[in-house]
């Protein structure tokens, strides 16, 4: 299989995989009766809402390959890049961007203390930033996708954490 197929096929796992469910889900509530009519209604009703959702973390998913790897563990943001890295915990956040560090987008995650950790977008694991970014109080994830998809430069703040320290303005 050519790399760029095989690329394409990864990318879309999730949607395809979703998808599958709620077709299994029809199927299967058209074999009849209400016990399996329910639970094939139950099962496609799931399908499409993991479609729906694998199709906002497919937009929020890395096409490049930036330096650098994400680690997320019980609410802790790890990122170990080549030149810099560090760690946020969730609950210390105070403030979200979307910035451009050497050359590339980048989060720049502000937290208590005044320390800001900045994540290429498409550093490997960063998908799993939309769901610990997603868990933040009163985010959108819509905010975050908008964000990705607007064009020009990207200076954007996305969330803050009120009454709490400001991300220096560069």
């Amino acid at each position: 299989m050519r790399p760029e197929a095989a690329a394409l096929l990864r990318r879309w796992r999730e949607v395809a995989a979703a998808a599958a469910l709620a077709l299994a889900g029809l199927w299967l509530s058209a074999r009849g009766g209400p016990f399996w009519g329910a639970l094939g209604a139950t099962l496609a009703a799931a399908g499409a809402g993991l479609v729906w959702i694998g199709l906002r973390r497919l937009r929020f998913r890395p096409s490049g390959d930036a330096p650098g790897v994400v680690e997320i563990v019980e609410g802790q943001i790890g990122y170990f890049g080549p030149g810099y890295g560090g760690y946020a915990a969730l609950s210390d956040v105070t403030e979200l961007r979307l910035v451009e560090a050497q050359g590339r987008r980048a989060w720049a995650i502000a937290q208590e203390g005044g320390f800001a950790l900045f994540i290429p977008v498409e550093a490997e694991g960063a998908l799993a930033l939309f769901d610990a970014f997603a868990s933040l109080p009163g985010l959108d994830p819509a905010t975050l996708i908008a964000a990705l998809d607007r064009p020009g430069p990207p200076d954007r703040l996305l969330w803050r954490r009120d009454g709490r320290l400001r991300l220096p303005e560069a």
